[in-house]
């Protein structure tokens, strides 16, 4: 299958709502809003829709969204699991149900409303499946303090300290600073303010953790020849994968063999098997980063530096522009929204179509990750 997609789509349109703590409109009225400004975007009439995909913790569906737009006639449709681990494996299966003539335009959409909604987590009694049933009880009520843990044991085993993890927080947040639609644009980060703000789970603080967003996001995939005639410069879907390792118990999979070794790990081998270049042929990556610790975990699972080497790898400005490898350039769900990842897919177009509010020089391939530490899934793009 990984031959068969590789550069047989595109994506030629993408689209977003404002960001916010709080918009008024319900999460069917921004995806519409979100998907329509894609298909904009592309100059595709929403009749020609076919195909959808999203994820399962999305709370709109195809059908509401398809009557809603004017969609045609709808041959494929897909909802995948695991939370931020979905993100990218929403354009992965577009691509393959395009690239197999399943469908002909594909809209993937993520929209939520978890800065003004409720925490999923204060109804513990609901929050029970294997394996919350097994670490709620205890006190892990929230993914902060289950990945407060696996953090806390990357700095035992490998000397980590919460300068690495400022690292990765003032590259997101520098971005941002450069991002008018992110909602932490022109507000500084220093290291003062990271080292002295409240704990949320320790040992991360409040600076380690992901925004809480109002917002929704779209993007449009088709065949690379129909590509050729949309509005937009194509960003090409070179490769795409999903990982879920062996053994692998959610989120707290503190009992594994190696805890340390997440479905980063998994995707990442499917991912550059079947692409035409690797790690070092990267130009810029948006790498999930609903906390800071999951930055040096992904750099090592996708192979940018050696095991225990994420930590470093961060030091000397590396994830800034300039650097070794640009990161999260809108600013990333630490700083720009937190929209399960979906903004990283987007800003990964806009830098191959070098529009990105945080521009890398000449960027002609792009890494874009889902959640680490839940089963995740991967795209790499060119332009």
């Amino acid at each position: 299958m990984g031959a068969l997609v590789k550069d047989a789509t595109a994506i030629v349109g993408i689209g977003q709502t404002p960001f916010a703590k709080r918009l008024d409109e319900p999460e069917k009225t921004l995806a519409c809003r979100a998907i329509l400004a894609a298909l904009d975007d592309a100059g595709i009439d929403a009749s020609e829709v076919d195909a959808f995909a999203s994820y399962t913790m999305e709370e709109t569906d195809e059908v509401e969204i398809a009557k809603s737009i004017g969609a045609g006639d709808v041959t494929f449709f897909s909802k995948v699991g695991y939370g931020g681990g979905g993100s990218c494996a929403t354009v992965g299966h577009l691509a393959a149900a395009i690239a197999t003539g399943q469908a002909s335009v594909g809209v993937a959409w993520r929209s939520r409303k978890r800065g003004s909604g409720k925490r999923p987590w204060t109804d513990t009694q609901v929050q029970l499946p294997t394996p919350a049933q097994w670490t709620r009880p205890f006190g892990l009520l929230r993914p902060t303090d289950e990945i407060g843990m696996l953090a806390r044991r990357y700095m035992h085993e490998y000397g980590a300290t919460r300068d690495h993890f400022f690292n990765v927080a003032l590259a997101c947040r520098n971005r941002a600073n450069q991002n008018p639609a992110a909602m932490m644009y022109e507000r500084p980060l220093t290291r003062e303010m990271y080292m002295t703000a409240r704990w949320i789970s320790e040992p991360l603080c409040l600076f380690d953790n992901c925004l809480e967003t109002d917002g929704a996001l779209a993007c449009v995939i088709t065949s690379a020849e129909r590509a050729r005639d949309c509005r937009r410069r194509p960003v090409y879907v070179h490769a795409t994968a999903q990982g879920l390792p062996a053994q692998h118990h959610g989120m707290v999979n503190y009992w594994a063999d190696d805890p340390l070794s997440g479905p980063a790990w998994t995707a990442a081998r499917h991912l550059w098997k079947t692409a035409d270049f690797g790690p070092q042929d990267i130009d810029v990556a948006q790498i999930y980063d609903a906390f800071t610790p999951l930055i040096p975990l992904s750099l090592e699972g996708y192979g940018f530096c050696g095991r225990g080497e994420g930590a470093a790898f961060t030091e000397g400005g590396a994830l800034e522009l300039g650097g070794r490898l640009p990161l999260n350039t809108s600013g990333g769900g630490l700083s720009e929204a937190y929209v399960h990842g979906f903004n990283l897919i987007t800003e990964g177009v806009k830098q191959l179509r070098g529009t990105s509010t945080a521009q890398v020089p000449d960027a002609a391939t792009c890494l874009v990750t889902a959640g680490e530490g839940v089963p995740t899934s991967a795209l790499l793009l060119r332009s």
